[in-house]
């Protein structure tokens, strides 16, 4: 057993990120408008836009929480990837067409072609506030692993908890930082895919080295699973009843259900994905693009499950917090390994692969927050007048705000207790069914006007608010899963849209 981060890993972790930022920057080639710095002139490769959503879209909350997952659970959660696939064909054919047809450069840009500059500005707004939040989670969250490796070197023994988790957060947002403002959206583009590469091998390699440790190989995990089966893929939930139904965590209909609706919502209408999107050469290359990366990212949450079942394996079912436990919960699980079981550099290229999806997911945040404020609030109307030039350098200013922004966000999570960063998720999520519900109305009830359309979106927000907070507040279960809530959410929108365009006209007869 191994049990500290050498300086041969350190080493490895450090080249590697040194090496992604000067890609990075070097990669975005030279631009000379802010829509080349935020678009890319619309020239990239389906398949590096197809991997680039895939390492946005996962982060160090999935690098290290799909395998503690899968840990303490089955693999009933690839349901839900099911439905990501699915929910990215309807995307394809209800929504890229009309971000085709209208050489639009942010996902709201369609809600002001369709319905009104107000509609766009709400939207944009609620984007900003809850990519905010997101966001800020998922970077707190890279500080936890981090800390770990830090942790092993005598200098950080010096320092509080805090102290390494605000270095932590610090030098992962300055990395990311020096591409994102350099190399603009093409250089986040081409650093996701090499971050894509990193984190898959970095699973793939982990896989093959706890298997090899298994002498019975697969049926390990059956001999610690007592009567639990850990392969257990499909879960109908109606052993709970028509009463528990919709609170019994991933059923088949609920995780394709939330599957579907999920991926709509931020692919479909969340500026983080739809930004690579249309930076597709035409409408087939982004179709393309977001159906292969629904394949891509089946076969990737499998991989991660199936680390989390060797796993099991491995600690021979050992339940988190227990007494004796290595760790507490089951999000340390996977680090907890990497840092006392892998061989000397190998650690430091598997933590690079932690590094990779953190900072795939943080560049993608500053980006889609800096080309909504720039091409959403500020350029129609502060900007109109400015020349290309310093609208660039505006471009790049917002840039360094958001990740200043992010990263200061991030500080306030640290010292929280785990229900409040739920909490913040939870709130995340209650946008996306007001949002799809306003991208849907825009797609397919030509009727809906501006006025209905508003009043429509922010009674999904508003419905959904004591849906998902209430029972966070009161330390009660869920009313129903979170697989629910964003269906949930854009029927209200859709709904009640109607409801006051029917009362609207009436007014009129």
């Amino acid at each position: 057993m191994v049990n500290d981060f050498s300086v041969i890993d350190f080493s490895v972790l450090l080249l590697y990120l040194a090496a992604v930022a000067l890609v990075g920057s070097l990669s975005g080639g030279k631009q000379n408008t802010s829509e080349a710095y935020f678009v890319g002139d619309k020239n990239l490769p389906w398949w590096a836009i197809a991997f680039s959503i895939v390492a946005t879209e996962t982060s160090t909350l999935t690098f290290i929480g799909i395998p503690g997952l899968a840990y303490v659970t089955n693999l009933n959660f690839l349901q839900v990837t099911v439905g990501y696939l699915l929910g990215r064909i309807i995307v394809s054919v209800i929504f890229l067409p009309a971000y085709a047809s209208g050489n639009l450069k942010t996902a709201y840009s369609m809600l002001e072609s369709r319905f009104g500059e107000k509609t766009k500005n709400i939207a944009s707004v609620v984007f900003l506030i809850t990519q905010v939040i997101g966001a800020g989670v998922r970077l707190f969250a890279t500080a936890i692993p981090i800390a770990v490796i830090l942790k092993t070197f005598a200098f950080f023994n010096h320092y509080s908890d805090v102290d390494v988790y605000v270095f932590s957060i610090i030098l992962v947002t300055i990395i990311t930082l020096v591409y994102t403002f350099f190399g603009g959206i093409k250089g986040v583009i081409w650093v996701d895919v090499i971050q894509w590469g990193i984190y898959i091998l970095g699973a793939l390699i982990t896989l093959v080295l706890i298997y090899n440790t298994l002498p019975d190989g697969l049926t390990e995990i059956r001999k610690y699973a007592g009567g639990t089966n850990k392969f257990d893929l499909i879960n109908l939930g109606f052993h709970s009843g028509l009463k528990n139904f919709f609170k019994e965590p991933y059923t088949l209909l609920g995780s394709l259900i939330g599957g579907i609706f999920l991926s709509m919502a931020t692919h479909g209408t969340d500026q983080l994905i739809v930004q690579r999107l249309l930076t597709a050469k035409n409408l087939k290359d982004s179709r393309k693009a977001i159906i292969a990366s629904g394949v891509i990212v089946i076969i990737q949450f499998a991989l991660f499950m199936f680390v989390g079942l060797l796993l099991f394996a491995f600690y021979k079912g050992m339940v988190p917090g227990a007494d004796g436990a290595y760790f507490l919960k089951q999000d340390e699980i996977f680090p907890y390994f990497i840092v006392h079981n892998l061989p000397v550099g190998l650690k430091g290229l598997i933590f690079a692969g932690l590094f990779a999806a953190a900072m795939s997911t943080l560049a993608g945040g500053i980006s889609s927050l800096s080309s909504s404020t720039m091409l959403d609030l500020y350029k129609p109307y502060f900007g109109k007048n400015n020349n290309e030039r310093k609208n660039l350098l505006i471009s790049r200013a917002i840039t360094v705000f958001w990740a200043l922004f992010l990263c200061i966000t991030a500080f306030l999570f640290i010292g929280l207790l785990k229900s409040v960063v739920e909490m913040a998720y939870a709130i995340a999520s209650i946008t996306y069914g007001g949002l799809l519900g306003t991208f849907i109305l825009g797609a397919l009830f030509k009727k809906i006007q501006q006025k209905s359309a508003i009043i429509g979106f922010l009674s999904g927000i508003l419905f959904m608010l004591p849906v998902i907070a209430v029972p966070i507040a009161l330390g009660m279960g869920p009313i129903v899963h979170w697989t629910w809530y964003i269906l949930i959410g854009s029927s209200v929108t859709i709904i009640v849209a109607h409801i006051s365009y029917y009362c609207e006209t009436r007014g009129r007869l």
